[in-house]
């Protein structure tokens, strides 16, 4: 097939979309298709606007990649392409909505409360109103960002408004949850709509004291643990429930979704990955392998279910 990856973007994801985007490339070359990569930029629409390709493989993460946006000019565009779709990869991007379609699907979710910010003066009332909501500790976090980007675990109220103003340089909308202390999980999710099936289930052992953008992407941030070392009913429950917002929210082909095992052993959601990182250190990769699935195999496994 003539295939068109897409990568790089304009997101605070963006080194981690070329480190994506540089492996799916090898994978479809090594498995003989014809590929062609583009350094996505949202100024440059032409570039997609001229493409005369079988598919495309979206290896961008957030903003202008993942939130639906592109989905919806592919679909205008009459071009089949890997990944979930418009409002699927719009909900899962919007936090505070996915979390309310996993509670009303008996997930089991975070308390949390949504702020949306129209102008600095608002800032102050927000941050009062934090205050006097939450007891420490708790996360202050973009409702609309990946790899904990502008994210905050505040342990002291003093840190709350200096909190709030990081989480707005990526969003209008902040979302602020209790901390849930305990393990960190994450699910790939594979299959046709209907059928999907959960990989195993992946335990994540940070070096820093949370699961930070250097703990995802640096070379021995933190320790993947395949399967996971959970008993037999409470990872088949976890899988389940992986499997379930993945459906509920509408999801297509794969995705990843991230769990915190509660001390009490209660899997509470984090969020659905719609676009799930493909490089060298990426979960998804290291769960197909639990399962004999190399990564150039599970490329193919994406394309096929495309087709």
């Amino acid at each position: 097939m003539k295939i068109a990856v897409l990568y790089g973007g304009i997101s605070g994801e963006r080194e981690v979309s070329l480190s994506s985007g540089k492996g799916i490339i090898n994978a479809l070359k090594q498995k003989g298709h014809d590929v062609i990569g583009i350094d996505f930029h949202p100024d440059h629409l032409e570039e997609i606007f001229n493409l005369q390709v079988d598919l495309v493989f979206i290896g961008l993460h957030g903003k202008f990649g993942e939130d639906g946006k592109l989905q919806g000019l592919l679909d205008m565009l009459h071009i089949p392409y890997v990944g979930s779709g418009v409002l699927a990869s719009a909900l899962a991007m919007d936090k505070a909505k996915a979390k309310q379609i996993f509670e009303m699907s008996h997930i089991p979710v975070a308390e949390s409360k949504t702020y949306y910010v129209n102008d600095e003066t608002e800032v102050q009332a927000i941050v009062e109103d934090i205050n006097h909501t939450f007891e420490t500790p708790f996360v202050v976090k973009p409702n609309q960002e990946g790899s904990t980007l502008g994210l905050s675990i505040i342990k002291d109220k003093k840190e709350v408004s200096n909190a709030v103003k990081k989480a707005l340089n990526s969003d209008r909308k902040v979302l602020v949850e209790k901390f849930v202390r305990g393990r960190e999980l994450t699910v790939p999710v594979i299959g046709p709509t209907g059928a999907e099936k959960a990989l195993p289930i992946i335990e994540i052992i940070p070096k820093n004291e949370f699961y930070d953008y250097e703990s995802k992407y640096a070379p021995g941030g933190s320790e993947h643990v395949v399967p996971a070392p959970i008993n037999e009913t409470l990872t088949k429950q976890i899988q389940e429930y992986a499997v379930l917002a993945h459906q509920v929210l509408g999801c297509k082909t794969y995705s990843r979704v991230d769990f915190i095992l509660s001390e009490e052993n209660i899997p509470v959601i984090l969020e659905v990955n719609t676009l799930p990182g493909m490089t060298p250190t990426s979960l998804f990769p290291d769960s197909a392998k639990a399962v004999g699935i190399s990564y150039e195999d599970m490329i193919e496994r994406f394309v096929q279910l495309s087709k």
